[in-house]
């Protein structure tokens, strides 16, 4: 995969802003080299995802959204209020919820589990 600077800036978009959506990353990248294409934006997070240095989330009823932790096998919580988006580190101990019941001939390497709920700032409180 070639380097190029828009590559490079979407890279560094998706590293300043985890959990952003690519019309968000593209607000980032125009701050820092000016003008890029929403489609060459597209085009970079989606290579980026495909070589693996991205990864790529998209919660139900939600918008893609790019991160760069890959390859840990990590789960996100979302807040149903505002949309914000968490890094949940997996489950350790026992988790059925994560070993498949029948693996339909697969060969399983991955399990994602969105959590939903609301977070402290639309619940008006803090977390500590």
């Amino acid at each position: 995969m070639p380097v190029t600077a828009q590559r490079l800036a979407v890279l560094r978009a998706v590293t300043g802003r985890p959990h952003a959506t690519a019309d968000e990353i593209a607000v980032d990248v125009r701050a820092e080299i000016g003008t890029i294409s929403r489609q060459a934006v597209y085009n970079a997070v989606g290579l980026l995802a495909e070589k693996g240095l991205i990864r790529r989330i998209q919660p139900a009823g939600s918008p893609a959204r790019y991160e760069n932790r890959t390859g840990d096998n990590h789960h996100h919580l979302v807040c149903r209020s505002c949309g914000k988006t968490v890094d949940v580190d997996c489950s350790v101990g026992h988790t059925p919820c994560l070993t498949a019941s029948a693996d339909c001939g697969f060969q399983i390497d991955e399990a994602e589990v969105v959590y939903w709920g609301t977070c402290p700032e639309c619940l008006g409180t803090h977390a500590s």
